[in-house]
């Protein structure tokens, strides 16, 4: 129901049931268009080989580098504003496409630097390809800003679920074809491209761009401040490949790339929608501290009761998990990935912290977060290189402990909630899959030899029963929390 006209703000009822809608369409769109990606990654990835996707990890360096000023920044600052005009919208338009040609022509600049640098001529051209990716860029961030400012994620999911087609067909027909790591290069592409095409449609945004800027300081402080936050991301999220790429042959370097992507699937894939969802949400609630508290403690229990099992069963199941999902040859990959699972619940929790920050109007709490992360993982991988693939797993499980204790401290107060509250919401989970975790070990070694995927078939059987049973037992309210809001019950975020 929509709020009267003469009503700033909108109902408890209203935005919760908005924030459901969204949420039901946002997730429900990202995991089916995450399983068609899934599918299609674990297909390329048995016929690849190791080396590919470590000469496509040091490409990833400098994308990600350059992506954090791609302008999104700037989106948000439209989606955090009470109000908006035609002329800001155009202007925005104008500062994505300025924004994205300036770093197209640097990626071009930079390529033959980081191809040198990696000891590796392809990443040259690799890189210039890319470079496609940021003329698409403004045609998704633009009527991305609009369709999640009015909370339209319906029209979102059409746009993932189309892309993400698009780009495991891209895929697929790749590693078919024989391009090898080309293939890695073209799909995204195509995936960006497809999503760019629906999202403007849906958005009814293609419009003329205003390169008159006069007037927009607001959006590009907030954008400035947000991309400040993002480069200190990078420097946490790429430091590990960035180190390891100089110390690595690319073999090795893609078998810890590929231990990082399966250890991050939840947090990379499942948790980014639904922060996207939560912006919006928090961004009209800003103004009530209370609703914010009580929003953001409800948003990490509901999503560490999916996070926690998650994350501990991948540790326990990493290595029949990689033989049946991926191939003998990636065999490296399970004890990689059994370490890095058990940093990951800490990283879920610290992502929470920035959509609620950045919602308040306090995006540098985000930033000076994510300086303190940058400092200490750095430092971590920097020693933990030492020992290979096995002591950058190592340095993950040793920093983000520290780092999600030094961000607590500070996004606590900004957000409102206790840590008496937080930990209250993370522990009935956290206490259900640790249990689920032993049983889970106990099956396993009692077990007679076994073919990987009926090996896997039954730890995985073994774990929902306990993980189940035990939230039935200990946590039946939290439970029926996730419930009401998959439901068309209202969530209570205001009230």
């Amino acid at each position: 129901m929509n709020p009267a006209p003469n009503h700033s703000e909108p109902s408890a009822a209203s935005l919760g049931n908005q924030v459901r809608r969204a949420i039901l369409w946002r997730s429900g769109s990202q995991i089916l268009a995450q399983m068609v990606q899934w599918a299609a990654t674990f297909l390329v990835i048995r016929i690849l080989d190791p080396k590919d996707y470590g000469l496509y990890a040091m490409t990833g360096v400098v994308l990600v580098f350059l992506n954090m000023l791609n302008g999104y920044g700037l989106a948000s600052g439209l989606i955090q504003r009470d109000d908006v005009t035609r002329r800001q919208t155009r202007q925005l338009f104008g500062m994505l496409i300025a924004v994205n040609a300036l770093l197209a022509l640097g990626q071009i600049a930079i390529a033959p630097i980081a191809a040198a640098y990696y000891r590796q001529p392809e990443v040259a051209q690799l890189l210039r390809v890319q470079a496609l990716i940021y003329v698409i860029t403004p045609f998704a961030a633009l009527p991305y800003a609009l369709l999640s400012r009015a909370m339209e994620f319906r029209r979102q999911a059409t746009a993932n679920i189309a892309a993400s087609l698009a780009g495991a067909a891209a895929a697929l027909g790749g590693a078919l074809a024989g391009w090898g790591v080309w293939t890695l290069v073209w799909a995204p592409i195509a995936l960006y491209a497809v999503r760019a095409a629906i999202l403007t449609w849906g958005a009814r945004s293609l419009m003329w761009p205003s390169f008159d800027f006069r007037g927009a300081g607001h959006l590009a402080r907030y954008g400035g401040i947000m991309a400040a936050g993002q480069f200190f991301w990078f420097l946490q999220s790429q430091v590990d490949v960035l180190i390891g790429g100089r110390s690595f042959d690319a073999h090795a370097l893609g078998i810890y790339t590929t231990a990082l992507f399966l250890a991050q699937i939840f947090v990379s894939k499942v948790v980014p929608p639904l922060n996207e969802v939560a912006f919006s949400a928090y961004a009209r609630i800003q103004h009530d501290d209370d609703a914010v508290a009580r929003a953001f403690v409800q948003s990490v229990r509901i999503i560490m009761l999916m996070a926690m099992p998650f994350y501990l069963g991948l540790a326990v199941t990493a290595e029949p998990l990689v033989l049946t999902a991926l191939d003998a040859k990636w065999v490296e990959v399970a004890p990689v990935v059994r370490l890095i699972a058990l940093a990951m619940p800490f990283m879920t929790v610290q992502v929470l912290y920035s959509p609620a920050c950045d919602a308040r109007g306090r995006p540098g709490v985000s930033a000076q977060n994510g300086a303190v992360g940058a400092l200490l993982l750095g430092a971590a991988f920097l020693i933990g290189v030492r020992w290979g693939p096995i002591g950058l797993a190592w340095s993950w499980v040793a920093a983000y402990p520290l780092y999600l204790f030094a961000s607590t401290w500070r996004a606590l107060p900004v957000i409102g909630a206790r840590r008496r509250d937080l930990a209250l919401a993370i522990i009935p989970s956290g206490i259900a899959a640790v249990g689920m975790a032993i049983v889970v070990m106990m099956v396993d070694h009692a077990l007679p030899p076994l073919a990987a995927p009926i090996r896997l078939a039954i730890l995985v059987a073994a774990g929902a029963v306990t993980y189940g049973a035990w939230l039935a037992m200990f946590a039946r309210g939290t439970v029926r929390e996730l419930i009401a809001v998959i439901r068309k019950r209202p969530v209570p975020i205001a009230a």
